[in-house]
């Protein structure tokens, strides 16, 4: 899978954190979470959430604190994730990693069972292991999930949403204890535009097809 052979770590714990987004589409909520309906109600409508963000990650164990930052586009199927100095474009059927500083391109047939943050992968079975609250905050909405399941990868995730629906800040936590903290400015829910979900990059660029 192309983001694991660009071998950035850095970019790998970007797509983890934003994979939580992943939670919305599959979780169903049996109590009365009528702002979390609505949200969910925007990506089956086929709206882009497109923001700029801010994400730190914080190792538990170690206390070490890794910042990230970039501009995210996703819809409930396909991504786009400028961050760290690449770009990571998957459309549902194609990956495609563009490393500037090496002026590369990895191109790959995208497969969710082979992705280690693909929605299919994390979410398995989340229906059934997660139960979803929310509080209401001014003008702002807490979305809480808390897993019953020992092996979940996020065992708890909180979701700040304002009075449009759109997500201002996701908190995490991970099987480890470890924290995820993305932040979102400018967010918007929009249109798909064509060509959003394709990659851009010079044409004297290495390209590194690996789909034959």
């Amino acid at each position: 899978m192309p983001v694991r052979t660009s071998g950035s770590k850095k970019l790998l714990r970007v797509l983890s954190g934003l994979f939580i987004f992943s939670l919305i589409f599959s979780v169903t909520a049996v109590a009365q979470t009528p702002n979390f309906d609505q949200l969910k109600e925007k990506f089956d409508e086929g709206l882009v959430f497109r923001a700029m963000f801010n994400q730190t990650f914080t190792d538990s164990y170690t206390g070490e604190v890794t910042r990230s930052e970039g501009q995210i586009w996703l819809d409930k199927v396909r991504y786009k994730l400028e961050a760290d100095g690449q770009v990571v474009v998957v459309d549902g059927e194609t990956s495609k990693v563009y490393d500037p500083s090496r002026n590369r391109v990895i191109i790959d047939l995208y497969n969710a069972d082979e992705d280690d943050f693909a929605p299919s992968r994390m979410l398995s079975g989340i229906d059934t292991t997660y139960t979803v609250s929310e509080e209401k905050m001014d003008n702002q909405t807490k979305i809480t999930l808390i897993s019953n399941d020992d092996f979940a990868v996020f065992v708890e995730v909180e979701i700040i949403i304002d009075d449009q629906f759109r997500p201002t800040e996701i908190t995490a936590w991970d099987i480890s204890d470890n924290e995820i903290v993305t932040t979102f400015s400018d967010g918007a829910f929009l249109k798909p535009e064509a060509g959003l979900f394709q990659l851009d990059y010079p044409d004297d660029a290495e390209v590194v097809d690996m789909r034959y």
